[in-house]
């Protein structure tokens, strides 16, 4: 009976770790609080936590930023409620961001399950204006040689603001005038539309509307002059992004194609498709006779087989990323008439995309001895540097446990998989130098908080597990195979290695 009755008190002990922590280490509450402060000058930042912070590691990782420029100030502490002064009081029509990375971690050690994002501000009216039609519309083709602009927005806008903000391309002479409470602008062309010719307008993010607040975004808008005539022509192309965001390509200019040669048509994404836009409706399987894409995937017509003035593309598979392709549209596209088209179409494309980088090996930090805060690192440039490995830090034939940390490049918000990371990692040597048996990896909670300095914007993971010394000398090899992916879906499929010498 007392053999099973201590049997159950050591099953218990083995599981208090979890049964004791009953709540994460995270911000309970705070202040100013969301929405809109008048009182900018008087407003101090406050954070109450769960637990009893760290400190230092809450002040390292916080941050307050107005229209993205940093607020410095000072903390003071009462208890598990941090306050932050600025150094100069806050400023009145202000957007403010409040930011604490997960990385700050409570007394005991404890990381927060997730950054802690808030924002708050001192601008009245924080509501920005969109644009909600315009006329004519993308793509549209106007008759009348005086035919007026109308742009519709949520807010009232300024004349100034107009005539600042928009443009014409080419340029074209005329009036604004306001209506409908100032939130319906109309351009008056003080000349006629030139005919059978390609307008664009462009409106800045800039624009602000009466309150003092800017567009979400740029737009443009495309349009055409006059009656249709018999040749069909191509009006322009676009990269349609996963999100459904448009940007015109510009057409080859002619210059001769070398790589050192700045690209017009670049941060193409792997999941990016084309659209055509042509002055009339074209068949779509002509086009797609007639479009090449010269060193890239095979081309897929998304469009459903018919007559339209916008036939869209996508590739059969991603383009290589880094990797320099062409569109190339021949002559010989047809309308439902017959008419053809008459010119070739070139552009040129980089595939260098912010959300299509593959997760790259920046460098690796790792320590001297279990335990140890005596840390090495190799960057992905080292050539067989030395590592001191001996037989006082990690005695011979022994399995002592360690770690290693990686550092990643990545794309924009994209994270490598730690699946894909404990599947492609590995550690190969000569002469049987050492042996290491990797066990976990980590995304937080390392075992030294502070990552290595000049590799903070990298992204950080950690493979702990036992490393076996051996009295041999030779080289080190740490290899990431072929294959490593983040959860983008981004996929390196080149080897990756680190050598070093012992």
């Amino acid at each position: 009976m007392n053999r099973l009755y201590i049997l159950l008190l050591t099953i218990l002990s083995l599981s208090s770790c979890d049964i004791l922590r009953t709540s994460p280490f995270e911000v309970i509450s705070w202040g100013p609080g969301d929405g809109y402060h008048s009182d900018a000058e008087r407003i101090v930042v406050s954070l109450n936590f769960s637990h009893d912070a760290d400190k230092a590691s809450v002040e390292r990782h916080f941050s307050l930023t107005g229209d993205g420029d940093r607020v410095r100030g000072s903390f003071h502490w009462s208890g598990r409620k941090m306050s932050f002064v600025p150094l100069v009081p806050l400023e009145k029509n202000i957007e403010y961001t409040i930011n604490l990375s997960a990385n700050a971690h409570d007394s005991t050690g404890l990381s927060m399950d997730e950054a802690f994002y808030r924002r708050f501000t001192t601008r009245e009216d924080s509501t920005r204006p969109a644009l909600l039609s315009s006329y004519p519309q993308r793509y549209d083709r106007i008759i009348g040689a005086r035919t007026e602009i109308t742009l519709s927005f949520s807010t009232s806008i300024s004349l100034e603001a107009l005539y600042d903000n928009v443009s014409f391309s080419p340029s074209m002479s005329g009036s604004w005038r306001l209506e409908d409470s100032s939130m319906l602008a109309i351009f008056t062309p003080v000349e006629p539309w030139a005919q059978q010719s390609r307008y664009q307008i462009n409106i800045s993010s800039s624009l602000t509307d009466n309150n003092n607040n800017r567009l979400w975004n740029d737009h443009s808008i495309v349009f055409t002059t006059g009656i249709y005539s018999e040749e069909p022509y191509l009006i322009g192309s676009w990269r349609i992004t996963k999100s459904n965001d448009y940007f015109e390509l510009h057409q080859d200019k002619g210059y001769l194609y070398v790589t050192e040669s700045p690209f017009e048509n670049d941060k193409w994404e792997k999941d990016d498709r084309l659209l055509l836009v042509f002055s009339k409706p074209v068949d779509s399987l002509s086009v797609k006779n007639y479009l090449n894409a010269e060193n890239a995937p095979s081309l897929v017509l998304e469009t459903t087989p018919c007559y339209s003035t916008e036939i869209i593309f996508k590739f059969e598979s991603a383009p290589v990323f880094e990797s320099r392709f062409t569109f190339r549209l021949k002559p010989g596209v047809k309308d439902s008439a017959g008419n053809e088209t008459k010119n070739e179409y070139i552009y040129r494309i980089f595939a260098d995309g912010d959300y299509s980088k593959p997760p790259a090996l920046a460098g690796i930090r790792m320590p001297m001895a279990s335990n140890s805060t005596d840390l090495i690192c190799f960057d992905i440039e080292s050539i067989f540097n030395k590592i001191p490995i001996n037989n006082e830090n990690y005695p011979s034939s022994e399995p002592i446990p360690t770690w290693i940390e990686l550092y990643f490049i990545t794309a924009v918000g994209a994270s490598v998989d730690p699946f894909s990371l404990m599947e492609f990692f590995r550690i190969d040597t000569s002469n049987n130098v050492i042996n290491f048996s990797a066990r976990q990896v980590k995304t937080s909670g390392f075992s030294v908080s502070s990552p290595q300095n000049g590799w903070e914007n990298y992204q950080r993971l950690e493979i702990s597990g036992y490393l076996t010394n051996s009295i041999n000398f030779g080289v080190i090899n740490f290899i990431i195979g072929s294959g490593l992916k983040d959860n983008l879906g981004n996929k390196n499929d080149k080897t990756q290695m680190i050598s070093v010498v012992k």
